[in-house]
């Protein structure tokens, strides 16, 4: 009987833990998605138009992102099924793996898949070998994006539509187009945000005076650059 209670009071445990993970992270996602909302609205009145225009990608570039992240993450899904957990973030055509593989060869045909595609300048690969990673610590991993997001949104001097945030157990991921001190600013609060073990920067680095060219024009150029990117 003693048993029997204990199972049962380490299983309500385990059930009240997921609750209060999924709890945190539908509040986080509610507190984030009206605050990104408030953000739109205050920039040009208009939320659809300014959700392209705050972004220092082309809407061209933006809509090319989506596509090589709809067809790879279906790839995986297909060709991996239960072996492989990956998610597939691309930012001006930059691709970033991260989450579970079942072991180095799926690691190396997923970065070789990625870097084949049409496209895509460049990929990373942070697949960690291992078992997939449970709802739980996914759910976690979202609030700690959500988290992060919302530091970058109250934070004036960086512009939040232009990047992405990637939460993989401790570690976060940063991507965009951003100048020096941007890029610096955005690692520090990502650096001091509690949960947080280690921060990898992927950064297109720009100049002030591209920046604002950017912010004149309301896009990013269309052209590709002359020289490679300068890599964080």
């Amino acid at each position: 009987m003693a048993l029997t209670i204990f199972c049962s009071i380490k299983f309500l445990e385990s059930v009240y833990m997921q609750i209060q993970a999924l709890s945190k992270l539908f509040v986080a996602i509610i507190a984030v998605s009206q605050l990104s909302a408030c953000g739109v609205i205050a920039v040009s009145g208009v939320a659809a138009t300014a959700t392209v225009l705050a972004d220092r990608r082309t809407p061209g570039v933006q809509a090319i992102d989506k596509g090589i992240e709809l067809q790879a993450s279906g790839s995986f899904d297909k060709t991996f099924g239960d072996s492989a957990h990956i998610n597939v973030t691309s930012f001006n055509q930059k691709v970033l793996l991260t989450g579970e593989v079942k072991d180095a060869a799926i690691k190396a045909e997923a970065e070789k898949y990625a870097q084949g595609m049409k496209n895509v300048r460049s990929v990373f690969n942070e697949l960690i070998i291992g078992p997939n990673s449970s709802y739980t610590m996914r759910a976690n991993d979202a609030y700690l994006e959500s988290k992060l997001k919302t530091q970058m949104i109250f934070t004036q001097q960086l512009p939040s539509n232009s990047m992405a945030i990637v939460a993989e157990g401790s570690s976060v991921y940063l991507m965009g187009i951003l100048t020096q001190s941007e890029a610096d600013l955005a690692k520090k609060i990502a650096s001091n945000t509690n949960g947080v073990k280690d921060v990898y920067a992927y950064f297109d680095i720009i100049s002030d005076a591209e920046k604002t060219r950017l912010e004149k024009a309301g896009k990013a150029d269309e052209s590709q650059p002359a020289s490679p990117p300068k890599f964080q």
